[in-house]
């Protein structure tokens, strides 16, 4: 059973670039028709996507965000990593990393990591 775990720094101040990396185990992130998402959710407010990259390592990323984000991977460590740049107050909230396959119909969550971006 695929299972998902975030990591980073949990206070960032503004200004800055944060970090987070999605450690997989249970699954390779390389298997075929499996796409690897990074969703966030300020406080009060709904699930956003912020970035995927699938199992051949092809980026996508929100419109909104694209300009200050980086999605990558390390396949020796099988673990993908979320860079934002640039962060402000609004980017405060809790952070996941998940998982889905069409083709083998699952979906995978991380347990979230809180992000707090403050002066």
């Amino acid at each position: 059973q695929v299972q998902l775990q975030e990591s980073g720094p949990g206070l960032v101040k503004p200004s800055q670039t944060l970090s987070l990396t999605c450690t997989v185990s249970g699954g390779s992130i390389t298997t075929n028709s499996y796409l690897w998402r990074w969703i966030r959710q300020p406080p009060g407010k709904g699930l956003e996507w912020v970035a995927t990259i699938s199992y051949s390592g092809k980026p996508a990323y929100s419109p909104s965000l694209k300009s200050r984000t980086s999605i990558s991977r390390d396949t020796s460590k099988n673990q993908f990593s979320l860079q934002l740049r640039s962060v402000t107050p609004e980017d405060t909230g809790v952070y996941y990393c998940a998982s889905a396959s069409r083709v083998a119909g699952v979906n995978y969550w991380g347990q979230g990591t809180q992000v707090t971006v403050s002066s």
